[in-house]
């Protein structure tokens, strides 16, 4: 199994700390949750059907017509590479690894790209796979340049793949109201903005007979009935949309302002995290985690994703902490 962020329960081990102790910056997640109301116990004790609310709620507000909901986008991730035959599939680097590894994993040889090579190398591939903010530096490509990737993909049969996990903040950048045209299949995580990961909730856009091969792969009952009555809670509150929009954006900033203050100037970033490429990254995450401080480390290229603290006393320990490793490696 890959590396992921929010390993809390591992680090509570490693470094003898107590679980409340932590400040954990691990993940790219809202760290305020929506509030969740009582759930039926209807929701519990029935299987769970499609189309109850959830699908009508999610189409509302992505603003599409057709959609599949499962278990997290990591689902997704993992069955999408088995509807395509083995072929070359472009990859924007770096990437969410778990994208990489389900395309080898099932066959396909991988082509690691960056955006300047994109161009030439479109028309050899089978599939252009992006995240988009990205994971885990922030870039983000402009849609106009995606869609005129898609045309020149569709054109022969080929497909974009845009896993759009960070971008509920950002809307008008996204492309899932093109996703039901030919070749054209977006992504979407239900967790991330709404704070609420343990849900295991996402969506797929695409054409129909891709939605359909996924749903087939899949299976009945991917999505709990608890999560369904969730994630339809979720989708209509919009004045909790916005109020989540601004209050990411800006602690994405102050967080940037505190990172740049401590001779940390972030590389990248967006409004759920901000990215650090630094040498010294191994070392830092260290002296953080001893600090009871968890961000996530990515050692190729050596570098730190920062999440969002959600609260000023949060904030003054992590710049503190960071004032502290300043001052030992002085």
């Amino acid at each position: 199994m890959l590396e992921h962020g929010g390993r809390l329960l591992r680090a509570v081990k490693q470094y003898g700390i107590a679980r409340e102790q932590w400040l954990d910056l691990s993940s790219g997640i809202a760290p305020w949750a929506y509030s969740v109301a009582a759930i039926p116990l209807d929701a519990w004790a029935r299987l769970p059907e499609t189309e109850d609310g959830l699908e009508q709620a999610a189409r509302r507000y992505y603003g599409v017509e057709q959609l599949l909901a499962v278990a997290g986008s990591q689902a997704a991730i993992q069955a999408l590479p088995l509807l395509r035959p083995a072929g070359r599939i472009g990859v924007l680097s770096p990437c969410y690894a778990e994208h990489p590894h389900a395309w080898r994993r099932a066959g396909h040889t991988l082509v690691e790209l960056d955006d300047s090579q994109v161009d030439a190398a479109l028309d050899s591939l089978d599939v252009l796979l992006l995240v988009n903010p990205n994971n885990p530096t922030g870039r983000r490509v402009p849609r106009e340049r995606l869609l005129a990737w898609h045309a020149r993909l569709a054109a022969r049969g080929a497909w974009l793949v845009v896993d759009e996990a960070f971008m509920d903040n950002t809307p008008a950048h996204s492309v899932i109201r093109q996703a039901g045209q030919a070749g054209l299949i977006v992504l979407r995580s239900f967790g991330k903005f709404f704070g609420l990961a343990g849900v295991r909730l996402g969506f797929v856009v695409a054409p129909a007979e891709v939605l359909q091969g996924l749903a087939e792969s899949l299976g009945p009952w991917t999505v709990s009935g608890p999560s369904r009555v969730v994630g339809q809670a979720c989708f209509a509150d919009e004045l909790a949309h916005l109020m989540q929009i601004a209050r990411c954006r800006a602690a994405s900033e102050r967080l940037a302002s505190l990172l740049e203050d401590a001779g940390l100037a972030p590389a990248g970033g967006c409004d759920l995290f901000q990215y650090v490429a630094d040498e010294r990254a191994v070392q830092l995450h260290e002296f953080l985690a001893r600090r009871g401080i968890l961000v996530r480390l990515f050692e190729q290229p050596a570098a730190l994703r920062f999440g969002l603290p959600a609260r000023v006393a949060d904030e003054q320990r992590l710049a503190q902490a960071l004032a502290d490793y300043q001052k030992e490696s002085a």
